[in-house]
């Protein structure tokens, strides 16, 4: 059930509408008259695909109030205002989505969104504390631009995105399959130092374990992404730990894996280093230069005696030739139950590319899959590490 209370941020909720219907999930919207100022019940209608709840006292629907407070799996209220929320925090029962929010038995995320000096008011966090305390979830409220203009105070909605994330999360501790789940996800290319200026490093944009770490907080599980420079967003309600060389990430892997229950490694470290980085600027006028390198560590390797004995690990190999016997060589060599292969000079796929072709190896199973979105190859990847631990 998605619950539109009046306040601008109602045109956003249009968003949080769409996504969620198009991730499969059975949308119902309930409006009070307020909202329906804002946006109107068609828009959600066409949306969803499904008739918009407004009134009580339209006939036939009664007690609809009554059914819907025990049909979702979730109620979620976004923008919920001031006002809304003081109605909900006293208990009152004076619309079809108060009456709902009071007779329902399923879980409730609110998502504030008001002016930054309605939210500052005590009253709004009495409110806010009374409605936690019974067990409903709070997401946000951002700071950022408001109708009125600019602030640097709390009372923006939070971002539809974000939203959409933390319903999806919700939504799946129902099953309890991934909740308590320690994930650790690393992304990206690493950097090794040539000089104070250059670097050695590879073309890829971490778009792949930034997707994965999105998918497993929203199925539950507590992610902590390690990731090489990049400019991507980080996924919501997910941990970071950024790095730059090898080195680094070998570290911060080695520090979270004893309480990792699953390991990703989706980064692309680099492979090798110069053996003596020069401290100054090599000028482009010196002429031919010649670098030794020497290999950096394998993280693989060198994490494998502290991973949990219980612990399921998928790495990535990114091959140009005999891609299928090196990902079978590598599956043994360091104890992994998955390898993630891709070949280098696949079209639309690999480095710097929002689609991938991947085929996954187990220990008994090889499973190639379609070019599609990173995003979906992400789903694909935990739905196959789903199955495996059963």
């Amino acid at each position: 059930m998605l619950g539109v209370s009046g306040g601008i941020a109602s045109y956003k909720t249009c968003s949080i509408a769409r996504g969620l219907t198009e991730a499969g999930v059975e949308v119902d919207v309930v409006m009070t008259a307020s909202a329906a100022q804002f946006v109107g019940p068609l828009t959600f209608e066409a949306l969803t695909g499904r008739p918009v709840l407004q009134s009580l006292w339209e006939p036939g629907v009664s007690l609809d109030h009554v059914r819907w407070a025990r049909d979702p799996d979730l109620v979620l209220v976004a923008p919920a205002t001031a006002n809304l929320i003081a109605r909900a925090a006293q208990g009152l029962a004076d619309d079809f989505l108060t009456t709902m929010l009071l007779a329902r038995t399923a879980d409730v995320l609110i998502a504030p969104a008001m002016n930054d000096d309605m939210f500052a008011q005590s009253t709004t966090h009495e409110n806010l504390t009374r409605l936690r305390r019974r067990g409903w979830h709070v997401i946000g409220p951002a700071v950022g631009a408001l109708a009125e203009g600019p602030s640097e105070n709390p009372g923006r909605m939070e971002e539809p995105d974000h939203i959409i994330s933390e319903t999806k999360r919700l939504l799946a501790s129902r099953s309890g399959k991934w909740t308590g789940r320690k994930m650790l996800v690393t992304a990206g290319a690493t950097r090794e130092q040539m000089d104070p200026v250059r670097v050695v490093t590879n073309r890829s944009s971490g778009l792949m374990g930034y997707e994965l770490a999105r998918a497993g907080y929203e199925r539950g599980a507590d992610v902590t992404l390690v990731t090489g420079p990049s400019s991507l967003p980080v996924p919501w309600g997910v941990g970071v730990k950024r790095v730059e060389t090898t080195e680094e990430m070998l570290n911060a892997v080695a520090q979270k894996l004893p309480d990792t229950d699953l390991m990703i490694m989706a980064a692309a470290p680099a492979d090798f280093r110069p053996t003596s980085p020069v401290e100054s600027k090599r000028p482009r006028a010196g002429g031919l230069i010649t670098i030794e390198f020497e290999p950096t560590p394998d993280i693989l390797v060198s994490t494998r005696d502290v991973r949990k004995p219980s612990a399921t690990v998928v790495g990535f190999a990114l091959e140009t030739t005999d891609g299928l016997d090196r990902a079978k060589k590598k599956l043994e060599d360091k104890d992994l139950d998955f390898i993630v292969l891709n070949f280098a000079d696949e079209p639309d796929a690999g480095f710097e590319s929002e689609t991938n072709r991947v085929t996954l190896v187990s220990r008994s199973d090889v499973t190639e899959l379609p070019n599609m979105l990173k995003s979906d190859v992400a789903e694909k990847i935990l739905d196959a590490v789903e199955s495996h631990r059963g």
